[in-house]
């Protein structure tokens, strides 16, 4: 079995179907093998979008990192004259946030990460939500956070949920000397932080 955050072939399909709640709205969703959380909505998810506040209305949102979609789904829901993206690198993830926001009759749109840049190489974001995959290393979350945290506009803003126990408290330091992007900690729950980053513009 490849790891969720594999571009790889995540093995074998054997979706499911389970009940969540996001940000108060019940939803019956498809998971399956082989993505982030696939039996469960995630611990550090659920305190992310429990302490978030409410999206502005319009604007160009992401979910980096989107499993099978509880963050993207979230925003949707919460924003729908807004635009949505969705990105990951495993393919079976993009699968399900399409399918499971066009069963929830939401508007997502799904993209490699790299697919995404290239089709919109001055792509700029007005918020970001994320619980990034901490477990691929300091070397490749750096690479991710680099890549999209300072395409925020001048008023956006990112707000990504960390274990404590996994550098949260390393990752606002890095997050503020080598991206010279604000950043402060606005909630702390189960084990987790809720690090809110500013433009640097």
């Amino acid at each position: 079995m490849s790891h969720y955050f594999s571009s790889d072939s995540p093995g074998a399909s054997a979706p499911r179907e389970i009940d969540v709640v996001l940000r108060g709205r019940p939803m019956r969703v498809t998971t399956d093998r082989g993505v982030f959380s696939g039996d469960r909505l995630d611990p550090g998810t659920s305190v992310l979008l429990g302490e978030v506040p409410a999206p502005p209305a319009n604007g160009t949102f992401l979910d980096l990192g989107c499993g099978w979609g509880p963050i993207a789904l979230s925003l949707a829901a919460a924003a729908p004259d807004a635009r949505v993206l969705a990105v990951d690198v495993n393919p079976r993830a993009l699968e399900l946030t399409a399918r499971n926001a066009s069963a929830q009759g939401l508007s997502v749109e799904v993209f490699q990460p790299s697919a995404l840049l290239a089709a919109e190489p001055d792509l700029t974001l007005d918020l970001i939500w994320s619980n990034p995959p901490i477990r691929v290393g300091k070397e490749i979350l750096h690479e991710m956070l680099r890549t999209w945290l300072p395409r925020l506009a001048p008023d956006g803003v990112a707000h990504l949920v960390v274990s404590k126990n996994l550098g949260a408290d390393s990752l606002q330091r890095w997050i503020s000397t080598e991206l010279g992007q604000p950043v402060e900690r606005t909630a702390s729950s189960k084990g987790f932080r809720v690090l809110e980053v500013g433009s640097a513009r």
